[in-house]
C-alpha cells in the first residue's frame, strides 16, 4: 500500500546530540585520541585577560578549520554553513543544535590578525603529532616524503635578474664529517679543511611575489610557485611535517633538517622521488 507521508518537522522529540552521530564517524575517531585543550594555554599570550568583549573559544576556532581541511571546505563562509547543518560537525566542536554558529568574518579577521604568526600552527600542528606518536598512531620507521608545487599569486613574465648564493644543503657537511670519521677509524691523517665558496647563479625574483621561486622542472609548468613539502608516515598515513619553500629549490636541500630526532624514534627507511633520493646522504639517515 502506497501512503503519502505527513510532514513530522515540527514534532517536538527528546533526543542527545551524542545519539545523532555514528559511532564509527572520523570525527569521533579524532576526539577519543586528540586532546586540543592545550591550545587555550598556547594562545593565551594573544588575548587580554580582563579585558574587552568575550572571544570565540581558540580551541572551538581551530577545530573548525580543522574540519574544513578534513573534509575539503576551502571557503570559510561554507564551512560555516556546514557546521550549522551538520550534526557531527556541532557535536566536535561541543555546540548544541540550538547553539548560534560563529560567523565566518570572525574566523577570517583572527586567521588574519590574531594569528598571522605561522609558529601558532606549527606548534599546534606539532602537538597533535606527538599526541599521535603517544597513542602509538606514528611510529617514526618508515617515511614517505615528497612536495608539490603551488602556483604563486605572481605574474611570471613581470620579474628582475638578480645574483644570488646558490643554497648548499646541509648534507655537505655531514659527508664532511662522516669522511672524517672514517679516516680517523682507519688511523689516517685528517685531510685538510677545505673553505667551500657558495656558489653564485643568475635567477628571476618576482616583482610582486619576491618570496616565490621560479620553477624550471621537467613535465611541470614554469612560472613563480611554492613547493609544499609533506612527510608521511608509513603506518598510518599520518602527515608528521609540512614545510613550504620556494620551488626553485631543490627538494633535498630543506628535507633532511626537517626529521626531528627529537621524536623518540630511529628511521629506518625513508622513501621519496628517485630523481632526488640519490643526494641523501645515508649516514645522515642512519642517526638514531
Amino acid at each position: 500500500m502506497l501512503k503519502k507521508p505527513s510532514p513530522h518537522q515540527t514534532e517536538l522529540e527528546m533526543v542527545t546530540l551524542d545519539s545523532l552521530v555514528p559511532s564509527d564517524h572520523l570525527l569521533r575517531k579524532i576526539d577519543a585520541v586528540i586532546d586540543f585543550s592545550f591550545i587555550h594555554a598556547r594562545v593565551a599570550d594573544l588575548y587580554c585577560a580582563n579585558n574587552g568583549r568575550p572571544a570565540l573559544d581558540p580551541v572551538m576556532m581551530f577545530k573548525a578549520l580543522f574540519i574544513g581541511y578534513l573534509f575539503g571546505v576551502r571557503s570559510e563562509r561554507q564551512l560555516v554553513r556546514e557546521i550549522e547543518v551538520n550534526v557531527a560537525y556541532r557535536w566536535f566542536l561541543q555546540l548544541k543544535l540550538t547553539d548560534k554558529v560563529f560567523d565566518a568574518s570572525t574566523l577570517s579577521q583572527n586567521r588574519r590578525r590574531r594569528y598571522h604568526d605561522a609558529s601558532v600552527a606549527q606548534d599546534i600542528f606539532d602537538e597533535i603529532v606527538e599526541q599521535a606518536i603517544r597513542h602509538g598512531l606514528v611510529d617514526g620507521k618508515v617515511l614517505y616524503t615528497d612536495s608539490t608545487h603551488l602556483k604563486a599569486d605572481a605574474n611570471k613574465n613581470k620579474w628582475d635578474r638578480e645574483v644570488v648564493a646558490k643554497s648548499r644543503a646541509a648534507y655537505w657537511d655531514d659527508l664532511d664529517l662522516a669522511i672524517e670519521e672514517d679516516r680517523a677509524a682507519h688511523a689516517k691523517k685528517p685531510l685538510k679543511a677545505k673553505e667551500r665558496q657558495p656558489v653564485e647563479k643568475e635567477t628571476k625574483i618576482s616583482r610582486t611575489d619576491p618570496d616565490s621561486g621560479y620553477m624550471v622542472r621537467d613535465g611541470k609548468p614554469k612560472g613563480f610557485f611554492y613547493l609544499d613539502h609533506r612527510t608521511v608516515d608509513g603506518k598510518l598515513g599520518i602527515i608528521t611535517d609540512s614545510y613550504a619553500t620556494p620551488a626553485n629549490l631543490h627538494d633535498s636541500i630543506p628535507y633532511l633538517d626537517r626529521l626531528d630526532p627529537t621524536k623518540g624514534s630511529v628511521l629506518t627507511l625513508m622513501l621519496s622521488p628517485s630523481d632526488w633520493m640519490r643526494a641523501m646522504r645515508p649516514p645522515r639517515l642512519q642517526r638514531p
